[in-house]
């Protein structure tokens, strides 16, 4: 059996719930090799961002090309993009390399409140990446810098998953954890908007589901499911990852990435 490759190109969370270690942690969990070039370095804990150290975009570059000419790439996974330089290289070797199934998670601000996207960034994002991009998994947050739609509710989340479309990406996925009532996602692919329910899992501990959750969608896409099954399937492991977060640090601890394997072996 050959087995999927997944690459993200994301930062680096030192406290290691979110970032390119709860990306590999993700692939890891749903059975596909995870790769990673790192954009920056962040010194982070679940209390917050204490520290960003941005990597000189063309080592960005060499990183990407080091992966795909040798080992190859099923699937991408973008995370934290923080300034317009990288930007531009990440969007110029997707092109370069026809990478496949990009999933683009686009991370402005951190579970603490840090910013991650410089507002200068905000603009190479919407017009270099967004319109490369087979999924975009943005939270409502995120959605509201993008579009500047006011989203209380299901029919501004439609509205809104339109306006995102507009700007170039295949499917949206509109994450809606932040809507008072019981979340539920959106996915729209130009035609239909689905509607993916979930339930409320009261727990502080939710650092590093974002990304947890673009990667999932990144590693069914690797192993060939439809975008609607990748996004199904990556809605159920996090709903589970949630349900047994972890409670480590003073602040949001991380999700449990491995919770379903350590059910099934009798660990937890």
């Amino acid at each position: 059996m050959t087995m999927k490759r997944a690459l993200t190109i994301a930062g680096s969370d030192s406290g290691g719930g979110a970032g390119i270690q709860a990306d590999l942690k993700a692939f890891a969990a749903l059975g596909v090799y995870g790769m990673s070039a790192i954009t920056s370095i962040t010194a982070q804990n679940t209390v917050g961002v204490q520290g960003v150290f941005d990597l000189p975009p063309e080592f960005v570059g060499l990183q990407i090309d080091s992966v795909v000419t040798d080992i190859g790439v099923d699937a991408v996974k973008t995370g934290m993009l923080s300034n317009a330089g990288i930007i531009e290289v990440v969007a110029a070797k997707v092109r370069e390399h026809a990478l496949p199934h990009l999933v683009v998670d686009p991370v402005m601000v951190a579970k603490s409140g840090d910013p991650l996207l410089r507002p200068e960034a905000r603009e190479a994002l919407v017009e270099l990446l967004l319109p490369l991009a087979e999924v975009l998994t943005p939270n409502l947050h995120e959605a509201r810098a993008l579009t500047g739609l006011a989203i209380e509710g299901l029919e501004d989340m439609r509205r809104a998953a339109e306006a995102i479309h507009a700007l170039g990406p295949r499917n949206v996925v509109l994450k809606g954890g932040h809507l008072e009532a019981d979340p539920a996602d959106l996915l729209f692919d130009g035609q239909r908007f689905i509607m993916l329910r979930g339930e409320r899992i009261v727990t502080p501990h939710t650092h590093g589901t974002g990304c947890t959750f673009a990667s999932a969608i990144a590693a069914g896409l690797a192993k060939g499911r439809s975008v609607e099954g990748a996004v199904r399937e990556a809605k159920a492991y996090i709903t589970e990852a949630i349900r047994h977060a972890l409670p480590l640090g003073h602040g949001h601890g991380p999700t449990n990435h491995f919770a379903v394997l350590y059910k099934a072996a009798g660990w937890g």
